[in-house]
């Protein structure tokens, strides 16, 4: 399938979902260029699975509009159906068929012509690295393989978008390698990657994110310009004892939050210089030692918190 480089892949126009007085996703917009590797964040409930399965065309938006590749997705639901592949949250695909079942059965799904399909699995199978399993039902498969074995059938028809709803939830460091070594050989060769993910390492691997927080967009940009975000500097200190020193500074009113970090903390405070400054002369915690200080680069991690916690005061927010 032909791509267009120079229109977006993905265009979302004050896209909206509500489900009575419950507000799904609110006023959305946003485009996706062809080629990127798209990250959705945000907490449960924020409207991510909703966005993606309106992107899919499968419930009706209560307003605005989202597009692939200019086609309206409810519109020109059934143009729009070609052009993507989707992996859901749950298990998708039939136990009881074999790796090499479940391709003939997608793909006849989605009308891939017969003289064209099997070379085209048989390059599946090997672009997701099942050739030794491909006579296994897919109940048998390990997650991590059932997984690869989903986007491998999500790919079946050759779409140029590929949506994957947290596609390594819950999976092995491994098995999270491989399926993000393929996402990276698809989005090399043109495709555009969609993919909602609670994994902040994951999200440094994406070369876009997008917070969302109650249906609404907080903040879009490359991982690295959303790091560049924060006005303020990080402070992380040593102390002892530790816990009741998270306790203790997570009252303090200069502070927006403390967040532990490989048996350190983290201060996310508007005025960290100056708070260390007074530290520094007058430590008001008798009780607590103070042992080290030192300034730390933000991290997705924080970005993440500070986004999702509203942590104002230690952000500039980036255009979206």
């Amino acid at each position: 399938m032909k791509i267009d480089m120079n229109e977006p892949a993905i265009a979302l126009d004050h896209l909206s979902k509500s489900y009575g007085n419950v507000h799904a996703v609110q006023d959305l917009s946003l485009t996706i260029e062809a080629g990127t590797i798209f990250g959705f964040l945000g907490p449960n409930g924020a409207g991510k699975t909703t966005t993606m399965r309106m992107l899919c065309g499968l419930p009706h938006p209560s307003s605005g509009h989202a597009r692939i590749e200019s086609a309206d997705t409810w519109i020109d639901r059934q143009k729009v159906r070609i052009k993507f592949g989707y992996v859901p949250q749950s298990f998708s695909l039939y136990r009881d068929l074999t790796v090499l079942e479940n391709f003939r059965f997608f793909a006849g799904a989605y009308g891939v012509p017969g003289a064209r399909m099997e070379e085209r699995i048989d390059r599946l199978i090997r672009v997701v690295d099942l050739q030794e399993k491909r006579d296994a039902t897919a109940d048998n498969l390990p997650g991590g393989w059932g997984q690869l074995l989903a986007m491998g059938c999500a790919l079946v028809h050759s779409p140029s978008v590929l949506f994957l709803d947290e596609p390594t939830r819950g999976l092995d460091p491994v098995h999270r390698q491989q399926i993000w070594n393929r996402l990276y050989d698809l989005s090399n060769e043109g495709k555009t990657i969609f993919v909602t993910t609670h994994y902040m390492d994951e999200a440094e691997r994406c070369t876009e994110v997008g917070f969302i927080e109650n249906g609404r967009l907080l903040a879009k940009a490359p991982p690295r310009a959303l790091k560049e975000s924060f006005r303020a500097r990080l402070l992380e200190i040593d102390v002892e004892p530790l816990m009741p020193a998270l306790v203790q500074l997570r009252d303090l009113p200069e502070l927006l939050g403390v967040s532990l970090r490989s048996g350190s903390l983290r201060l996310y405070a508007p005025e960290a210089e100056e708070l260390i400054a007074r530290w520094r002369e007058n430590w008001p915690f008798p009780e607590l030692h103070l042992l080290r200080e030192r300034w730390v680069e933000p991290d997705m991690e924080d970005v993440f918190t500070a986004y999702s916690q509203g942590y104002d005061g230690i952000l500039k927010r980036p255009n979206s």
